[in-house]
């Protein structure tokens, strides 16, 4: 584990597991990097160096009281940040689930050199349309509001499904649920209004990201099921996998088959 520090000081908690080919997994919003815990034993031993990060305002990273210090360029040079701890020098696959498949994608736009492969889990390239994006912003600001209101505990129970899982009894699901009511709920709030909820589409990008892409989606996750196929058909070199059975939090409600597919990804890559 280490601390990395962030262009404006904000201290960023992040941690590595294994050797090999470097994989940076970035959370979904209101997550943390315990998200990722049933990943990093398992990728490891298959031969990759397992990065994994908290955003700014979430999990162990520090959560500055300054709405300002919150933006999606400063998350992209957080990761930027954490992956030259990580892997100096060296490109990484980035995997990303929901908000950080687009946060991957965005980085992949302005870094290509420093990416070599994408993982986009349960994930979209964001809103073209306003209407679908005017709907999105109000979904989060409900999220900050509520946070703020209620509490993180009230939260994870009541967006379980898209938090944990849909089996929030699993142990991995319980130390996941644990780690997001750890967090400050007003770095949450300020990450949602000023990250997540304005963060530009990529979509008519796509194309253009050249490096080798593995678009996961979990059966059951029917919000994400249309964007899994318009990423797997617009980025060049993107297979899917779907999941069956699994809902928006794959990783962890069906473990084995979510690795199963990675470690497959990684093996072809390696060979190419």
């Amino acid at each position: 584990m280490a601390t990395v520090v962030a262009g404006d000081g904000v201290a960023l908690h992040a941690e590595a597991h294994g050797r090999g080919i470097p994989v940076a997994f970035s959370c979904a919003m209101c997550t943390t990097h315990a998200n990722w815990r049933p990943q990093a034993a398992s990728l490891a031993a298959a031969g990759a160096r397992v990065v994994l990060w908290d955003y700014r305002g979430h999990g162990r990273s520090s959560a500055p009281a300054d709405p300002d210090a919150y933006s999606l360029e400063r998350v992209l040079d957080d990761l930027g940040r954490v992956l030259d701890w990580a892997a100096p020098g060296e490109p990484a696959v980035l995997g990303g689930h929901s908000f950080g498949g687009l946060a991957s994608l965005h980085f992949s736009l302005r870094h290509p050199e420093r990416v070599r492969g994408l993982l986009l889990i349960d994930s979209g390239p964001g809103f073209k349309n306003p209407k679908a994006q005017e709907s999105w912003t109000r979904a989060t600001e409900r999220t900050a509001s509520f946070i703020e209101k209620r509490g993180l505990r009230s939260f994870v129970e009541k967006a379980a499904a898209t938090t944990v899982g849909r089996h929030p009894e699993l142990p991995a699901a319980r130390a996941a649920a644990e780690a997001i009511a750890g967090q400050d709920p007003a770095g949450l709030a300020h990450f949602a209004r000023r990250v997540a909820a304005v963060a530009p589409p990529v979509i008519d990008d796509l194309p253009s990201i050249d490096v080798p892409a593995l678009v996961i989606v979990g059966e059951k996750d029917e919000p994400y099921l249309r964007a899994a196929d318009v990423m797997a058909a617009k980025l060049p070199r993107a297979r899917k996998v779907t999941v069956p059975g699994a809902g928006h939090i794959v990783n962890i409600e069906e473990t084995e088959a979510f690795d199963a597919a990675v470690i497959s990804f990684l093996q072809e890559m390696a060979t190419r």
